[in-house]
């Protein structure tokens, strides 16, 4: 696999980052702005239940982003499966045309592992554009962690240039902030002497992942 720079792949993750937060955070704005100009009550009762949706979404994408290419969980090598439920469900939430399943029975799990997962999550919910059903499951076996997740529905949008990414094909001059997290994920994955696949048909998108425990946490 040929990388991009540290510097060039933390640029196009902000530039991901600023532009997924641009909507629910303008939402916002546009709010405080319709709310200062109106009298009637019916309507800043409607203006206050916008602004409490945008900011529920804004706080869902922060704590995603924190987890899924930020240092968070703790200094540990294991982050609680509770906690990465939690962030994939807030994320899913405002769609009501998704459901999601889980499939884990461990606690915990290694962080290389959450990553992956998150941004596999996210890629899944994006091919989703008409809803469906996004299943995602996670085990510990033989020194690996095992990572599936599932979008299934009645069209599955999928960009070939992430597909591409994911499997360590797209060279960093076609890198874009929409194929980023793939990328990062991808390096992920060899720097630890694991792997990544995919296989999508016009219905379903399957995200696999095999990566080794970090040494900390076997035994």
């Amino acid at each position: 696999m040929t990388k991009t720079s540290a510097t060039e792949l933390a640029s196009l993750l902000c530039s991901k980052l600023c532009h997924d937060m641009l909507s629910p955070v303008g939402a916002l704005s546009n709010g405080l702005e319709l709310l200062a100009g109106e009298s009637d009550p019916e309507m800043r009762a409607k203006c206050i239940e916008l602004m409490e949706q945008s900011a529920r979404i804004s706080t869902g994408k922060l704590k995603f982003f924190r987890l899924a290419f930020g240092a968070a969980g703790g200094f540990g090598d294991a982050v609680p499966v509770d906690e990465v439920r939690d962030v994939i469900n807030a994320l899913v939430a405002e769609n009501k045309r998704v459901t999601v399943n889980w499939a884990i029975e461990a606690a915990n799990l290694p962080k290389p592992a959450v990553k992956v997962m998150l941004n596999f999550a996210h890629i899944a919910l994006d091919a989703l554009i008409r809803g469906g059903t996004l299943d995602i499951g996670a085990e510990m076996r033989d020194g690996n962690a095992e990572i599936v997740v599932r979008a299934t529905g009645d069209r599955i949008a999928f960009d070939d240039n992430i597909g591409r990414a994911i499997e360590g094909d797209l060279p960093p001059s076609e890198l874009s902030s929409r194929t980023a997290a793939a990328h990062m994920i991808a390096v992920l994955a060899e720097e630890s002497g694991g792997g990544l696949q995919f296989k999508r048909d016009e219905k379903a998108l399957v995200l696999g992942a095999v990566l080794p425990q970090p040494e900390g946490m076997i035994g």
